[in-house]
C-alpha cells in the first residue's frame, strides 16, 4: 500500500468516526423475554392477617444471572443465543409469586424485599433449577425452589418446603421453551399459595371464619 493510499484511508476513517459511525456492523441486540403472567390465581379461602415480603430467592452461579439455560447433559450448561430474562431469574421467579400472591387476596399486603416498609412475615427461597433439559421423553423445563416461612419478630420457621416444577415443552426453540418456563411458573405460583396458607400461623394471624372480615370483591 502506497503513502498516499494510507493518507486516504486514514482521512475516511476520521471521517467515519466523526459522523458517529462505524465500519464495524453493530450485533443485533438481545431478545428480552418474561414468564407469561398467570391468568387465573384461585382467591384465598380465608385471608392471613398479615402482611408479606418475598424476599428475591437466593442462587448460585449460573442460575442468578439473566441467561436463558438448556442442560444437554447433566454436568454442563448452555446459554440460548441472542436472548436473555427480561432480570436475573431470582428477580423474574420473585416477581412471578407477589404477583400471584396479591392477586390471591391470601395475606394483607404483599411486598418485596425492595420495598423498605415492615412486614410480619418473610418469605425465603433458594433457587436451585431454572433451565430447560432434552431427556429422551422429550425437551422440558425444570424450577425447583426450596421455601421457608419466617415469623420476623421471633425470627422462628413456621415452615418449609422444596417444589419440583418439570413442565413439558412443545419443541426446542426458545419460545418454545419460554413458552414452558411460563406454564411452570404458573404452577410453580399456585403450589406456593397453598403451601403458604398452610402454615402454622401464631393464632392472632389466623383468625376464625366467623371472625375474618369479608373481603373486598
Amino acid at each position: 500500500m502506497t503513502l498516499g493510499s494510507i493518507r486516504n484511508l486514514t482521512l475516511l476513517l476520521g471521517a467515519v468516526v466523526a459522523s458517529g459511525c462505524t465500519v464495524f456492523p453493530n450485533p443485533e441486540p438481545p431478545r428480552v423475554m418474561d414468564l407469561a403472567a398467570v391468568q387465573t390465581v384461585p382467591a384465598a379461602e380465608q385471608r392471613i392477617q398479615a402482611s408479606l415480603r418475598v424476599d428475591t430467592p437466593y442462587a448460585s452461579e449460573p442460575f442468578n444471572g439473566s441467561l436463558i439455560l438448556a442442560k444437554p447433559t447433566p454436568q454442563e450448561f448452555r446459554a440460548y443465543e441472542g436472548t436473555r430474562w427480561r432480570d436475573t431469574a431470582p428477580v423474574v421467579v420473585r416477581d412471578t409469586l407477589v404477583n400471584s400472591l396479591r392477586q390471591s387476596g391470601a395475606y394483607t399486603n404483599v411486598i418485596t424485599d425492595t420495598n423498605p416498609a415492615q412486614a410480619e412475615l418473610t418469605l425465603v427461597t433458594e433457587l436451585s433449577a431454572f433451565h430447560s433439559e432434552t431427556p429422551e421423553s422429550g425437551p422440558q423445563v425444570v424450577i425447583e425452589l426450596h421455601l421457608q416461612m419466617v415469623h420476623n419478630r421471633s425470627r422462628a420457621s413456621l415452615c418449609t418446603r422444596t417444589e419440583r416444577v418439570v413442565e413439558p415443552a412443545s419443541g426446542t426453540s426458545v419460545d418454545q421453551i419460554v413458552e414452558a418456563f411460563g406454564t411452570a411458573g404458573s404452577d410453580l405460583a399456585a403450589r406456593v399459595i397453598e403451601w403458604a396458607t398452610r402454615c402454622e400461623y401464631p393464632s392472632r394471624l389466623r383468625p376464625s371464619p366467623e371472625t375474618d372480615p369479608p373481603r373486598q370483591p
